[in-house]
Formats: structure tokens, sequence, C-alpha cells
């Protein structure tokens, strides 16, 4: 319970200070510069999810089709 209590007051603390970098023009430009870090990381992480959940389809399908070829009597 300690380190949820902890937790929720450093959450609660780390949107207080964003709140007051925000207001300054350096703050805005800071802050600006870490949500475009933000978006370029979560659009490389989606795009290699999406690429690798391609690859695996693509050889479940070959082994689903190599499965079919060993299953067929002769």
């Amino acid at each position: 319970m300690k380190s949820a209590l902890v937790l929720l007051v450093g959450v609660v603390l780390g949107f207080a200070v964003a709140h007051a970098v925000n207001r300054t023009p350096e703050g805005k430009r800071f802050l600006e510069g870490v949500d475009a870090r933000i978006e370029d990381f979560r659009a490389a992480a989606v795009e290699g999810f999406r690429t690798r959940n391609a690859e695996v389809r693509a050889l479940a399908a070959e082994a689903d089709a190599a499965s079919d070829r060993q299953s067929r009597p002769e």
C-alpha cells in the first residue's frame, strides 16, 4: 500500500511540475520536444510491431502449408 501511495504522490507531483514548466515559453518548447521524441518512439515501436507481426504471420502460413502437404496421402 505504501508503494502505491508513493507512486500516486509522484504522479501528482509530476503533473504539477509539468504544468508549472508549461507556463514559460522555454518550458513549453522543452515539453513540445519531449512530446515529439515520445511520438517518434511510439511510431517506431508500432511500425516494428506491425513488421514483426507480418513476418510471424507469413512464417505461420508457410508452416501451415507445409503441414498440409505432409498430411496429404500421395
